[in-house]
């Protein structure tokens, strides 16, 4: 792996060149990570505010941005539960590496009929505030910038139950269509409206999913192109009328999907979680470097939370030589939320590895 000398970069600069498939000065490395992490790195740095955390690794990063909800308040259900304004509700749980929110409640989970459906409460784009968002992206100041979420399969999911959502698409072919239709038409508006607002300063934006397992997918790709497909692509073509990239999450193995992924016009694909099944890190590179960015990568079942520092910094270079083989197209990260059970030591060599690793590795 090599690349021709770049002039020094800005980091908003170094993560679009990455995702635009553009020589880089080096590549760049961004974080996500749970909250009990997030605060010990705040402990480390010295500092309560996040963007001065990455100053102190030295992490490019991509700054995420919502407009604020300004809708009806939600019902108060006591402490250690809240429901949003969709109707689901969370429960906080503690795990002995941490606590997170589990969904507990959801709202569609009785909806038998397509007029069960009509009557529910659907939230509107008008409860939330878009001409707010130029200061927030503002605030974000040199660095690549993320606004919206459209994911219509994990909307599904959390609508009417995992399990449930499944079995619509086997056995409620209209249900599920109109159920898709109502949930794509939302997100449609609501990212228009954020897209007008601020397209400018938008450099990214998700349009996401979770349909991948451990082994496989979760669902038929029959399911995919019927329910799923035509709502994605068009939440992709309204970011692309904005210029605006596109930020694909998919967790587990979903190597199969990566074709279609691409044709629909994807510009980033994350988290290459590469233990899954088949998801070879040598073969994405082989077919895909050059042809979209990888994001991630540095494993989170195993190597960060269990390997150590040494397997670690391994890893980034291997990375580097496989999904960074064309030189770009690689921002370095974990492949998903670094957990509690993650020592300092690994976090940091995770983020010190690409500065140490020679161009030529």
């Amino acid at each position: 792996m090599s690349h021709n000398p770049v002039s020094p970069m800005s980091r908003r600069e170094r993560v679009l060149a990455a995702i635009d498939l553009k020589p880089l000065d080096r590549f760049p490395t961004d974080i996500w990570c749970v909250v009990e992490v997030a605060e010990r790195l705040k402990e480390y740095a010295g500092t309560n505010e996040w963007r001065r955390v990455l100053d102190a690794l030295d992490i490019d990063g991509i700054m995420g941005v919502s407009p604020p909800y300004i809708g009806p308040e939600p019902p108060d259900l006591g402490e250690g539960r809240r429901q949003n304004e969709w109707g689901m509700v969370y429960e906080t749980q503690a795990y002995a590496t941490g606590i997170y929110e589990e969904q507990v409640g959801y709202p569609l989970a009785d909806a038998e009929t397509i007029d069960d459906l009509k009557r529910y409460p659907w939230p509107e784009p008008d409860w939330y505030d878009y001409s707010a968002l130029p200061d927030l992206l503002a605030a974000q100041g040199d660095r690549a910038t993320m606004v919206g979420y459209t994911a219509v399969f994990y909307w599904h999911n959390q609508l009417r139950g995992l399990e449930a959502s499944l079995i619509d698409t086997a056995l409620r072919p209209e249900y599920t269509a109109y159920l898709m239709q109502r949930v794509g038409e939302f997100f449609l508006e609501y990212h228009q409206r954020c897209f007008e607002a601020a397209a400018e300063m938008i450099d990214t934006t998700q349009v996401t999913d979770d349909f991948g397992s451990q082994t496989g997918l979760l669902i038929s790709k029959r399911s995919f192109e019927r329910y799923y497909r035509p709502w994605m692509q068009r939440a992709m073509d309204l970011a692309k009328s904005y210029d605006i990239r596109v930020f694909h999450h998919d967790d587990g193995a979903i190597m199969e999907l990566i074709p279609d992924l691409l044709e629909m016009g994807i510009d980033v694909l994350n988290p290459i979680q590469w233990r899954c099944k088949g998801m070879d890190r040598a073969e994405m590179g082989r077919l895909y470097a050059g042809k979209l960015c990888f994001h991630g990568g540095v494993d989170n079942q195993e190597t960060l939370p269990f390997a150590t520092a040494d397997d670690v910094r391994e890893e980034v270079a291997y990375n580097l030589r496989t999904l960074g083989r064309a030189g770009t197209g690689y921002i370095i990260a974990p492949c998903h939320n670094i957990q509690a059970n993650t020592s300092m030591e690994n976090i940091l060599a995770l983020y010190q590895a690409p500065r140490d690793i020679p161009e030529t590795a």
